[in-house]
This record gives C-alpha cells, sequence and structure tokens, in this order.
C-alpha cells in the first residue's frame, strides 16, 4: 500500500493531485503522524536481540512477535480503528501462544503501522518492561556512536 508523509501544505496538494487522476472507486486512509525513524527501527531490532541473547531462551523473532502482541497491539488497538477492527476480527479470539505463532507465521504489521510518536511510546514500554526483568539494552547513544564509525 502506498505511503506518503504530508508535512507542508504542497504536499497535500501533489497528493490531491495524484489522486484525482486515479480510476475510482479508490480508497484512501490516513494516520495522524509521521511514520517511524530508520534510528527507532535499528534500535528496536538490537533490543530483540538484546533481550534473545541475554535470557537465552528464546529467539530474536519470539521476542519481536512478544513485543508487537504485549506492547504494541495495545498502542495500535487504542489509536488505529482500522488495526482495532481487523485486530479484533481475526486475531482477539485465538490464545497468547496462538497469538505469538500467527504474528511471526503472517509477519503482522504492528510497528510497521506506528508513527513516531508511537514507536517512541513501544520503545519507552519495551524498555520498561525488559529493564525490569534485568535485560540490558543497548543505550541509543552507543547505537549512534557504533552507525557513525562503522
Amino acid at each position: 500500500m502506498p505511503t506518503k508523509v504530508i508535512r507542508e501544505p504542497a504536499h497535500a496538494d501533489a497528493l490531491a493531485l495524484l489522486l484525482g487522476g486515479r480510476k475510482l472507486p479508490i480508497t484512501v486512509t490516513w494516520a495522524q503522524g509521521a511514520t517511524r525513524s530508520s534510528a527507532q527501527n535499528r534500535l528496536a531490532r538490537r533490543w530483540f536481540t538484546d533481550v534473545a541473547t541475554q535470557l537465552g531462551d528464546r529467539t530474536h523473532e519470539e521476542v519481536r512477535a512478544e513485543c508487537k502482541l504485549i506492547i504494541g497491539v495495545p498502542i495500535l488497538r487504542a489509536e488505529n480503528e482500522a488495526f482495532r477492527l481487523s485486530y479484533d476480527r481475526t486475531m482477539k479470539q485465538l490464545d497468547y501462544e496462538e497469538k505469538l505463532d500467527a504474528i511471526k507465521a503472517f509477519d503482522l504489521p504492528v510497528t510497521r503501522l506506528m508513527t513516531a510518536k508511537q514507536m517512541t511510546e513501544f520503545m519507552d514500554q519495551m524498555q520498561r518492561h525488559w529493564t525490569s526483568q534485568g535485560v540490558r539494552l543497548t543505550d541509543p547513544e552507543a547505537l549512534r556512536y557504533e552507525q557513525e564509525f562503522a
């Protein structure tokens, strides 16, 4: 599905022109806010690995699915009506393990749908959740320094 962040009035005008040239009918959806940043994505991936490595009883992908389910899904259900309706129709009735399996099997889009603000909330909650269990997560500043000299 095409995505465009509208940051100024000229972008909205360009989108209107683009949509005006499309064959009808079309469906348009939008979300308030900008999409998540690549820095947020890199840090989240690192944290999934940090958790998997330190706990040793789950893989990166299992941690990713768990974080999507226990942290990301509640954020999106609260703030994205289309996500909530779709999730509730297809996933809500499943038990916890079935939800994790479905998230992994279908790569359920959760963080991919988040705005930068929602992704910040996801990261904040993820940090609180895992550090309360004794997991040391990579410091964002250290990761930025590492990327600069890689």
